[in-house]
């Protein structure tokens, strides 16, 4: 378009009609198709009708169709590492299943088991499972399917043993560096990710904490009378005939820890990791065969054995496995480009936003958006991806660190997704462990407590990291740490707004700084 046509295009933000309706398009078509139990479930199709709807809301309100394009593509130009690592997330899973890694890590865990701490020892093997992997989607799919069928030999409710795995495998997820969610909300909030990571610990270290003392309680409670092991033996059984098992393929594990530890970029965390599983399956597996190696990585493994537990448990994997969460995303994505270009969320919440003058409302606000988001655009990359952009000014304004920001965007965004069955999230738990969301998320005490969690410490003015790296901790001391990345020139503005927030007497002074 020229600049002569520029100017005559005259752009407005939508009315509340306008902004409402992509929205209320996308909930109505995942509404009728999970009420009324037709044969099509996914929420592809529904996203690309109401991408459809948000460029002719886009169009009416003065956007070309080229400039709609634009912001899709700036979207998807944001979150194509995310893409990428959730691709090759695949080829992780595959060599961690082919070398003998996940499956050790079950047979071990199994013996660790028993009814009174099958909870918390569940609920932190899904974590550590989460980490490695960078996947709570893999974790559900892996190691949570063989914790159901345990579960039910220990006679634990459903849903409880189902919350419980949904607990530990969202932290190990929003922890690892390797985890999609945890690639995007420090992207969008235009952050480092191991300052998004260190964020993170100061809400979802204490809920996890707290959860695994409610499951601890809960675990005691029950009684062992009548216990039967016979799951886990023949899972145990079943996994010793399939594989060379000993300690040593624990190993992958520690790589992974070891690269998290020295804070190397996720793709090349990645391969290593992926390296490292190769090797494994070829030293203790016997799977030297290039070709094997490669249809392993790239369509996943199949396992084969009279426990149909351990088939489904270690037949999948693979880059092509993938693909259905990647077109899901691709869409979300553009969908979510599509409205943050034609203003619809800003509509929304804009308004609120301008008044907001504190850090507990703005946390507050920023955790409820993410919520719309996660309830009415079906997907958490948009209850992450929506919010990010509209709060990123705000956040400078009141002198905050943009982890501040990705730590409350994944407080909501990633873990209360899950909690609706129509998002992909929701739907693929459904499918996954066959219990309703709104039957387990009761019982996930860490995705329900983090963002009441976060919300409320920031509401007290505490849990609160700064612009210039000072944290105010949960007891109220604010100390010095080193700042969290940031463009240059919002950070040096989010900067002068907090010095100018400490002389009025509304910021915190770090202990052994003097006042201005």
């Amino acid at each position: 378009m020229s600049e002569k046509e520029k100017k005559q295009r005259t752009v407005r933000l939508p009315n509340v009609f306008e902004a409402l309706l992509p929205i209320v398009v996308m909930l109505g078509l995942m509404l009728y198709h999970f009420m009324a139990g037709t044969s099509y479930g996914d929420a592809h199709m529904p996203l690309l009708v109401s991408i459809v709807v948000a460029c002719i809301i886009g169009c009416i309100c003065g956007h070309s169709f080229s400039d709609m394009m634009a912001g899709m593509l700036d979207c998807l130009n944001r979150t194509m590492e995310a893409i990428l690592i959730l691709c090759t997330v695949g080829i992780l899973v595959a060599s961690f299943i082919m070398s003998g890694t996940i499956p050790a890590l079950i047979y071990y865990g199994l013996d660790l088991l028993t009814p009174k701490l099958f909870l918390p020892v569940g609920c932190i093997l899904c974590a550590v499972v989460g980490l490695a992997c960078g996947s709570s989607w893999t974790t559900t799919a892996t190691i949570g399917i063989a914790f159901m069928g345990i579960g039910a030999g220990l006679g634990m409710p459903v849903a409880l043993t189902a919350g419980m795995i949904i607990s530990g495998a969202y932290v190990g997820d929003k922890f690892s560096p390797l985890s999609d969610t945890t690639n995007l909300a420090a992207a969008v909030s235009e952050t480092g990710l191991f300052d998004h990571v260190t964020a993170m610990v100061s809400t979802t270290a204490p809920t996890f904490v707290i959860a695994l003392v409610l499951y601890t309680i809960i675990g005691f409670g029950y009684s062992t009378t009548g216990y039967d092991n016979t799951v886990a033996l023949e899972l145990q059984q079943a996994l010793a005939g399939g594989y060379n098992l000993n300690p040593v393929l624990l190993l992958p594990i520690v790589v992974v820890v070891v690269v998290c530890v020295l804070k190397l970029p996720a793709l090349p965390g990645l391969a290593i990791s992926v390296g490292c599983g190769v090797l494994f399956g070829a030293v203790f597996q016997g799977i030297t065969n290039v070709s094997d190696i490669f249809n392993i990585l790239h369509y996943g493994t199949t396992f084969e054995s009279s426990n149909e537990l351990a088939n489904n448990l270690l037949s999948r994997g693979g880059m092509d496995h993938q693909m259905w969460t990647i077109n899901l995303i691709l869409l979300a994505v553009a969908y979510g480009g599509a409205l943050e270009r034609c203003g619809c969320v800003e509509t929304l919440f804009s308004g609120i936003k301008s008044k907001i003058h504190n850090v507990g409302g703005l946390v507050v606000l920023t955790l409820v958006t993410s919520l719309f988001c996660d309830a009415t655009m079906c997907d958490q990359f948009l209850g992450i991806g929506v919010p990010g952009p509209l709060y990123r000014d705000k956040y400078d304004e009141m002198g905050l660190a943009r982890n501040m920001l990705s730590r409350t965007l994944e407080d909501c965004g990633t873990l209360w997704a899950v909690m609706f069955p129509w998002t992909g999230c929701g739907a693929y738990q459904y499918a996954t462990l066959g219990v309703h969301p709104f039957v387990y998320f009761p019982y996930a005490f860490v995705n329900l407590l983090n963002p009441i969690y976060g919300g409320i410490t920031a509401c007290l003015k505490r849990n609160v990291f700064w612009a210039d790296g000072a944290y105010t901790s949960i007891f109220g001391k604010t100390t010095m740490r080193k700042a969290a990345a940031a463009p240059p020139k919002e950070h040096a503005y989010a900067l002068e707004r907090l010095e100018a927030l400490r002389a009025a007497g509304k910021a915190p002074v770090p202990t052994g700084v003097k006042k201005a």
